[in-house]
C-alpha cells in the first residue's frame, strides 16, 4: 500500500472520529433538552407560583409577551412573581409588558419584585402588579419620558463631507443628525414627549391611587430608594420573598405551592437550538452562530426605536 492510499485512509477515518463525536453530542442534547421539556412541563402542569425576571433594558419582546400570555392561560398557575432589575427602556416595549402583566392579574394574583433597580420603564411594569415590593435600598422612580438623537454635523465640518437633503416638507426625517432641529422640529418632538409623559402620569396616578396632582409631582424624573418610595406610596412594601408569600397567602395562595421559573432559557421550546450553537462554539464554528452586525458593536442604548423611559447614571432626563 502506497504512502498516498495510507494518508488518504487517516483522513477518512479523522473525518469519521469527527462525525462520530457529533453525533454523540448531538444525542447528549437531544436527550437532555427532552429530560429538560419533559421535566419543565410536569413542574408547569401541577398547581405553582409562576415566577418571571424582568432585566436590563425594556424592549418590544414578543418572546416575554408569549411567555406571559402562556402563563395567563396556564390555569396550573395560582400567582406570579415578577422581578424586576431594569433602569427602563423603550415606552412602547414598557406599555406592553404592563398591559400583559395586567392580563394575568385580572385571573389571579400578581406581585411586583423590585430587585436594585425598576426606573423609568421598569417601574411602569412594576406598577401592573397588585402588590409592589421593594427592598429597602432599592432604586425606582424616574417617571418620564425622553428622546435622544445624535449630531454628527461637527464631525462631518472636521472631516470635510457635507450632505444635501430635498425633502418634501420641513418636518420630514425631523430631528436629523446632520442639523440642528428647527424650533418646529423641536416643537413636534416636544408635543410628542408631552403626550407619552401623560400618559405614563396618568397611569400612575391611576396605579397607585395618587391625586394626579401628586402623581405629577413625583413624575419630575427623581429616583427614589426603597424607603422613599414607600413613603411617597410608589410601592406598598419593603421586604422579600417571605413577605411576598406572606401577601400571596392573603390572596389565598397557600405557602407550600412550589415556586416555578418561567423564565427564558427553561420555558421555551429553543433549547435546542441554543445548546447545538454552544456545542458548535466549543467546536471552533463559532462563526456560524456569532453575532456579525451592530447589535454586537454599540451600546443596547443606541439601537433602541422610540420613545425611552429610561433611567442612567450622569445624564438628565
Amino acid at each position: 500500500m502506497d504512502s498516498s492510499m495510507i494518508a488518504d485512509r487517516r483522513r477518512l477515518r479523522r473525518k469519521i472520529g469527527f462525525w462520530r463525536v457529533v453525533a454523540v453530542l448531538l444525542l447528549v442534547l437531544l436527550g437532555f433538552t427532552a429530560y429538560r421539556l419533559i421535566v419543565g412541563d410536569v413542574a408547569t402542569s401541577r398547581a405553582h407560583v409562576a415566577h418571571v425576571t424582568i432585566s436590563g433594558l425594556i424592549t418590544d419582546d414578543d418572546e416575554l409577551l408569549e411567555r406571559l400570555k402562556r402563563i395567563e392561560k396556564n390555569d396550573s398557575v395560582k400567582a406570579v412573581i415578577i422581578s424586576i432589575s431594569s433602569p427602563g427602556g423603550t415606552t412602547y416595549g414598557g406599555e406592553r409588558i404592563f398591559k400583559a402583566i395586567r392580563a394575568i392579574a385580572a385571573k389571579k394574583p400578581v406581585v411586583s419584585d423590585v430587585r436594585t433597580l425598576a426606573a423609568s420603564a421598569g417601574y411602569m411594569i412594576a406598577t401592573a402588579g397588585d402588590m409592589i415590593i421593594a427592598g429597602d435600598n432599592s432604586i425606582t422612580g424616574s417617571i418620564g419620558v425622553i428622546f435622544q438623537y445624535p449630531q454628527i454635523r461637527p464631525l462631518l465640518d472636521k472631516i470635510g463631507v457635507s450632505l444635501e437633503e430635498i425633502k418634501s416638507s420641513p418636518l420630514k426625517a425631523e430631528p436629523s443628525p446632520f442639523h440642528p432641529a428647527s424650533e418646529e422640529a423641536k416643537a413636534m418632538i416636544n408635543n410628542m414627549i408631552i403626550d407619552s409623559y401623560g400618559w405614563f402620569v396618568d397611569l400612575v396616578a391611576e396605579r397607585r391611587k395618587l391625586p394626579h396632582e401628586e402623581a405629577q409631582k413625583l413624575a419630575d424624573g427623581s429616583i427614589f430608594t426603597g424607603r422613599q418610595a414607600l413613603q411617597a406610596k410608589l410601592i406598598d412594601q419593603i421586604g422579600g420573598d417571605d413577605e411576598i408569600r406572606a401577601y400571596l397567602e392573603t390572596r389565598k395562595v397557600s405557602k407550600s405551592l412550589p415556586e416555578v421559573d418561567w423564565n427564558k432559557r427553561s420555558s421555551t421550546p429553543f433549547l435546542l437550538a441554543e445548546s447545538v450553537s454552544q456545542i458548535l462554539t466549543l467546536l471552533g464554528y463559532d462563526d456560524l452562530v456569532a453575532a456579525r452586525g451592530l447589535a454586537g458593536i454599540l451600546p443596547p442604548k443606541l439601537l433602541l426605536d422610540g420613545l425611552l423611559s429610561v433611567w442612567q447614571v450622569g445624564h438628565d432626563q
